[in-house]
């Protein structure tokens, strides 16, 4: 799959680390402790060292990149990769990296970002494309839920990714909804949807897979 994606390899690689060349542009500019995370109100609660800022994310994430996508080349069953899916996985990290520049040096020089409302619509849309193409993914090693019985079972897997798919798409546009409640109110609907697109899948394959064994399948 990288032989075949070389360029797109080289372009997202230059993209993750574009946000280095940023800082260094507006080095005289930042404070020496620039603001790196903030709570679920979207207020500033942490702050990290002006290097840290622009080479350590940077570098971090491009670690990650090449890491995902060296493990997804070494699963024995690559072939089974739906294009479209392995394509996200080229672009999730690039665009972390631009999103969290922005609003890391943004808020270093005084712009105000609503982050709990651009976290929320960017975890949502994430939802929404995973949750299309889970469906559509066949038994591999690396994406998709990986269960004994989803990897051991090729009914199983396609049956708990389609409950999987829905699940993702259903909990993407909650999300996004999430936007209009309160705080307090989002931050509970959110870890009780993220519990029910984890757990459900999973439990229903556990299942699927004690009542074929019950059955002597």
């Amino acid at each position: 799959m990288i032989k075949k994606n070389k360029g797109k390899l080289i372009l997202t690689s230059i993209i993750i680390l574009l946000p280095i060349l940023i800082g260094l542009i507006l080095w005289g500019k930042l404070p020496d402790k620039v603001p790196t995370h903030w709570n679920a109100e979207g207020v500033v609660d942490g702050w990290s060292s002006k290097g840290f800022a622009v080479f350590g994310m940077p570098a971090f994430l491009f670690v990650i990149h090449w890491f995902c996508l060296l493990v997804s080349n070494a699963d024995p069953k690559r072939q089974n990769y739906s294009e479209k899916l392995f394509q996200l996985v080229f672009w999730i990290c690039p665009v972390l990296s631009v999103l969290v520049g922005v609003l890391t040096y943004g808020t270093a020089l005084g712009m105000e970002f609503k982050v709990d409302t651009i976290m929320l619509i960017l975890m949502g849309l994430m939802f929404i494309i995973i949750g299309n193409y889970l469906p559509k993914c066949k038994q591999n090693y690396t994406m998709g839920i990986k269960l004994p019985w989803t990897l051991y079972d090729e009914e199983n897997w396609n049956k708990t990714h389609r409950l999987g798919g829905k699940l993702w798409v259903v909990s993407g546009f909650i999300m996004l909804l999430c936007i209009l409640a309160p705080t307090s109110i989002m931050v509970v609907i959110l870890i009780i949807i993220l519990s029910v697109a984890m757990i459900v899948p999973m439990a229903y394959s556990y299942l699927l897979h004690r009542n074929k064994m019950k059955s002597g399948e």
